[in-house]
């Protein structure tokens, strides 16, 4: 089973859609699906969940014990991981949820939905904004001086975190519990679901990827150009962190894609095929991944965050 905007997968053993009586009725059986899902998804979340917090912990503990919160980057990178815990935090409640069926309540479906979007957005965003600064640092190092201050990494934090709890009121508006009478009680949401997926797929992955490519693409020009001590490898973390975000994002947002264009249709036996169902499971899995892979790429790949790391 999948929850709401988890960009549900099968909430009912069968999908359907209303009908008059000169029209023929496609049934999907979804029951193997599901069976995936409720084995799968759990241990892979537990997982999760136990990385994440573990990295992102370690990394928000060497920030406040020993990084001075006084620079841009670190203060972008306290509000990435701080995101990436959010977001890791409902994991658990998602990984109880495919087990069985929700039994947290009414409200604790719109919290934990809530709190599991503002991470999942802000994130995304903030990886953006870090990129955006990097540009900044390097392509356009003396004229971006000027406003590249502390009070600008706040204010763009504090905009990126009231973005993405803007974004996230629809689903604490629209999602709630009902009871099926072969899943249980179910948490999901009742309107809104073709927006949220185009607004998913156009503002927190085009729009990031777009500014990440262009950004990083710049960057490493400007590396190569200029004769910097070990250009090479810093051109060579720019081209994984491209490709970790669109290896990690980019299969994702396909499959979303096509299960929303599909939501538009009439249920037929084309679209009753399980493969896209399969497909959502596994590549949303390794999109959540890039949480636990975020303080490896933006913290402790820097030298004085080793030193911090190996000092503990």
């Amino acid at each position: 089973r999948m929850a709401s905007d988890f960009e549900t997968a099968t909430t009912d053993a069968y999908d359907y859609e209303d009908y008059n009586d000169t029209e023929a009725v496609i049934l999907c059986e979804k029951r193997d699906v599901a069976k995936f899902g409720a084995y799968f998804v759990p241990t892979f979340f537990h997982l999760l969940f136990i990385v994440s917090v573990f990295g992102n912990g370690l990394a928000l503990f060497v920030l406040v014990k020993y990084e001075k919160l006084k620079t841009v980057t670190n203060i972008f990178i306290l509000n990435l991981v701080i995101s990436d815990l959010l977001f890791t935090f409902s994991i658990p409640f998602w990984a109880v949820y495919h087990s069985s069926e929700w039994i947290f309540g009414s409200f604790m479906c719109k919290l934990i939905s809530g709190i599991y979007f503002v991470g999942f957005y802000s994130s995304i965003l903030f990886l953006t904004v870090m990129t955006v600064d990097r540009y900044l640092a390097v392509v356009h190092a003396v004229s971006s001086t000027k406003f590249r201050s502390v009070c600008y990494a706040i204010l763009a934090s504090g905009i990126i975190w009231g973005t993405s709890v803007l974004s996230a009121v629809p689903k604490f508006i629209f999602l709630g519990t009902r009871e099926d009478s072969n899943e249980g009680t179910l948490c999901e949401e009742t309107g809104w679901k073709l927006f949220g997926c185009y607004q998913q797929i156009s503002l927190y992955f085009i729009v990031p990827l777009a500014f990440i490519v262009f950004c990083y693409v710049e960057i490493g020009v400007t590396l190569i150009r200029c004769r910097m001590q070990g250009k090479q490898k810093a051109v060579k973390l720019i081209f994984i962190i491209v490709l970790v975000f669109f290896l990690c994002w980019a299969p994702y947002n396909i499959v979303t894609f096509i299960r929303c264009l599909q939501k538009c249709q009439a249920p037929t036996n084309s679209n009753c095929d399980d493969s896209f169902d399969y497909a959502f499971y596994i590549c949303r899995n390794i999109a959540y991944f890039h949480c636990c892979v975020n303080p490896i790429l933006y913290a402790f790949v820097g030298t004085k965050f080793r030193r911090h790391v190996s000092h503990l």
